[in-house]
């Protein structure tokens, strides 16, 4: 539906501010549009409550409010993402909204925008959104395939396999220790977004135009962040400094960057498990991945490694992200910050794209994983670095020798030690796979 088109609830700013913007005609991120109607309501019930608004008016626009935050109106934001840099074209546009839905006797900026400013109440909405999507979305779905990696550890347990480092041929390990790293790096990216969460939780609300809170009550930021972390079950909190909080977006960087090692962490995760599944003949061959769909329009029986594939697509473009994000932030100037709606369309699309990543990636691929357990034993048993284990029993040269003579002959490690006067209980006790796998944890 065009904007033409639309039963028309916003008034001439928004107008303007559409025909200003042609730029990429994607609009402010949705989760950031409902948390200025949040905030909207919260603020004129919380003004009437101080006796600033009327009652009746105030309870209109805090009805208008819930209503967007509900997302009844979300096509009523037509405004691009790219705008001017404080947001103030997304605020007047809801305070348009919210006035003509509230009706006679609501004022756009009067009523609606009571005590706040754009350069306050845009950054909040942004901080909110972010910390509530982080929290009831990405966390859980990092957790979900953090389970599912952890449970494929267990899984694997004893199910030794050639290690590879540079990759080349390395000592042995079991396919369940690369799972239990690859779970780690879960569970410590999501210690990483939690870390970041408190600082997004401060929001810079009632520091109106440059943080001095001119033209706002006292009391007024602290009633609004009240009702709003009743309302949402969230912990939000004032900011540690006024001035900080409006000039600066780095909770937001700081955010975007524990995105980003997430990113890293599904990039190698990914990488690996399609390494490992390749083939079937003429790979790796030590996984079986789901087989989801044809992988050739040509190759009869090609199946490709699709999921991971999405998941470094999508973990490069959250590393995109950030580095548009992280571009932004530098950008500030003085006592304000003007590119916050760049740093909103980036820092959300990452949190969905990577919460939604995560459950595809558990759900539609690691949950069906099977090891190929004749290829794992295969590598295991090919790897000449298993010579590793010698070393305390015949020396680092002398095991050196015998992995050369090994290489160049095509023989095993085992028939040319022995051929070089290794004795066969040596070679019993040192070559032992699943204990070099396991180590002392036998």
């Amino acid at each position: 539906m065009s904007v033409q088109d639309q039963e028309q609830l916003w008034g001439g700013e928004t107008t303007r501010a559409v025909a200003n913007f042609p730029v990429s005609g994607e609009t402010v991120p949705v989760p950031v549009l409902r948390w200025l109607g949040r905030i909207k309501g919260a603020a004129a019930r919380v003004n009437g409550e101080l006796g600033l608004l009327d009652a009746g008016v105030a309870e209109r626009i805090a009805a208008a409010g819930d209503e967007i935050a509900a997302g009844k109106h979300d096509d009523q934001f037509p405004v691009d993402v790219f705008q001017t840099g404080s947001g103030t074209s997304s605020n007047m546009n809801a305070n348009e909204v919210i006035a003509t839905l509230a009706g006679e006797g609501a004022h756009a900026n009067d009523h609606v925008n009571l005590g706040q400013s754009s350069n306050d109440v845009f950054p909040s909405a942004v901080h909110l959104a972010a910390l509530d999507e982080a929290t009831n979305d990405l966390l859980p779905a990092l957790a979900r395939l953090e389970a599912s990696l952890a449970a494929k550890a267990t899984e694997f347990h004893d199910v030794v396999k050639s290690g590879r480092t540079h990759l080349m041929d390395a000592v042995p390990v079991t396919l369940g220790q690369e799972f239990s790293g690859y779970a780690a790096q879960l569970r410590l990216g999501q210690r990483r977004v939690r870390n970041a969460l408190p600082q997004v939780a401060q929001i810079p609300l009632g520091g109106t135009a440059t943080g001095t809170g001119l033209n706002t009550h006292r009391d007024f930021a602290a009633g609004v962040r009240a009702r709003l972390a009743q309302d949402s079950g969230l912990t939000i909190e004032p900011p540690e400094d006024p001035f900080e909080a409006q000039a600066n977006r780095d909770a937001l960087v700081e955010l975007s960057g524990a995105l980003k090692v997430v990113a890293v962490s599904l990039t190698k995760i990914a990488q690996d498990l399609a390494l490992m599944g390749s083939g079937p003949r003429a790979g790796i061959g030590e996984l079986f991945l789901p087989e989801l769909q044809k992988g050739s329009s040509i190759m009869p029986g090609k199946v490709n490694p699709v999921i991971p594939e999405v998941v470094m697509q999508v973990s490069a473009q959250v590393i995109g992200n950030d580095t548009a994000i992280t571009i932004g932030g530098m950008q500030g100037q003085f006592e304000l910050n003007v590119r916050i709606p760049l740093i909103a369309r980036n820092l959300l699309e990452s949190i969905r794209l990577l919460a939604s990543t995560a459950r595809l990636f558990a759900e539609r691929c690691v949950d069906g994983i099977q090891a190929n357990e004749a290829g794992c034993e295969r590598s295991a048993e090919s790897t000449l670095a298993v010579a590793t284990a010698l070393n305390p029993y015949i020396g680092y040269d002398k095991a050196s020798e015998i992995v050369k003579e090994a290489s160049a002959s095509g023989r095993t490690l085992r028939e040319v030690a022995t051929e070089q006067g290794v004795d066969e209980e040596v070679l019993e006790e040192a070559l032992f796979l699943r204990k070099i796998a396991r180590g002392n944890d036998l």
